[in-house]
C-alpha cells in the first residue's frame, strides 16, 4: 500500500491499483505540490463540509468518474454539483471493492458557507474514516478536537497509520492530539491539518519527538511526500 500526503488534511491511498482520496484541497492550498487536475482517483471521500476540505472534491470526482463518498446531507449536497455519489452515515461501512470505509466519530462542525446569499448550509456530522485494504487499517481522523471514545477506536482497530490533526485553534491543538495518537495507539502517527495558514501553525516534528517520548511512532509528511505501509 502506498499512502500520499498532498498537503492541509488530503492523504491518497493506493492499493491493488486502485485509489481513494480523503478530503481533496488543493486549488486554495498555499503549500500543495499537485493541481487538482493531478489528481488519478477511484473514490472522493469526505469527512467534513468546511471548503478547506471539499473544495476540489466534485471537480475531481467527475474528472475521475469517481463516487463521493460522505455522509448523506454532504453527498446530497455533492450529487447537485454534478458528481456521483455514495451516502452513508456514521458506523457504517461502505465496500469499494479494492477498500473499505468505514465512518467514525469526529467533534467538530461541518456546513457550507454561501457568501452571496449569506446562508449556511447544513451538511450533516463531521466524520473520521478507517480504511481497511490489504490486512491494513489506515485511520484519518478527520477533523476534531479530543474525545475519549478515540480510545474505543484505537481498542477496537488495530490501526496501522493515524492522520490526526494538530493545528489548534479550529481542531485540538498538539498537546490534546498527543493524547489522542496514545488512544488511537497506531504504529505511525502522522500529524496534519497544521501550518497551512498562520492561525494552525505548528511545530510537527516537536510533536513527532513527543510521540516518540511517549513510545510512539510518528512521522512528518511534507505535501507531496509518500510512504510505503506493508500488508500483514
Amino acid at each position: 500500500m502506498k499512502i500520499a500526503f498532498h498537503g492541509h488534511a488530503c492523504i491518497q491511498i493506493s492499493t491493488g491499483g486502485k485509489s481513494l482520496v480523503i478530503d481533496p484541497f488543493l486549488s486554495g492550498n498555499p503549500v500543495a505540490v499537485k493541481k487538482p487536475e493531478d489528481l488519478k482517483t477511484d473514490a472522493v471521500l469526505l469527512t467534513h463540509a468546511h471548503q478547506d476540505h471539499i473544495l476540489d472534491a466534485a471537480p475531481v470526482a467527475i474528472a475521475n468518474d469517481a463516487p463521493v463518498v460522505a455522509i448523506v446531507e454532504l453527498a446530497t449536497y455533492m450529487s447537485w454539483q454534478g458528481a456521483k455519489t455514495i451516502g452513508m452515515n456514521m458506523g457504517g461501512t461502505v465496500d469499494l471493492g479494492f477498500a473499505k470505509a468505514k465512518m467514525v466519530q469526529a467533534f467538530h462542525s461541518s456546513g457550507i458557507v454561501d457568501e452571496e446569499t449569506k446562508q449556511i448550509l447544513y451538511a450533516g456530522m463531521p466524520a473520521g474514516f478507517l480504511v481497511f485494504a490489504e490486512g491494513l487499517t489506515i485511520l484519518h481522523a478527520g477533523d476534531t478536537a479530543l474525545f475519549s471514545d478515540m480510545k474505543l477506536i484505537g481498542d477496537l482497530y488495530p490501526i496501522d497509520v493515524a492522520f490526526v490533526p494538530i493545528g489548534d485553534h479550529y481542531t485540538m491543538g498538539p498537546e490534546d492530539a498527543l493524547h489522542a495518537a496514545k488512544w488511537y495507539n497506531a504504529k505511525l502517527t502522522v500529524p496534519i491539518h497544521h501550518s497551512t495558514f498562520p492561525p494552525i501553525r505548528q511545530d510537527a516534528e516537536k510533536f513527532v519527538q513527543q510521540l516518540e517520548a511517549n513510545g510512539l511512532k510518528g512521522r512528518v509528511m511534507a505535501p507531496g511526500d509518500e510512504i510505503e505501509v506493508g500488508g500483514r
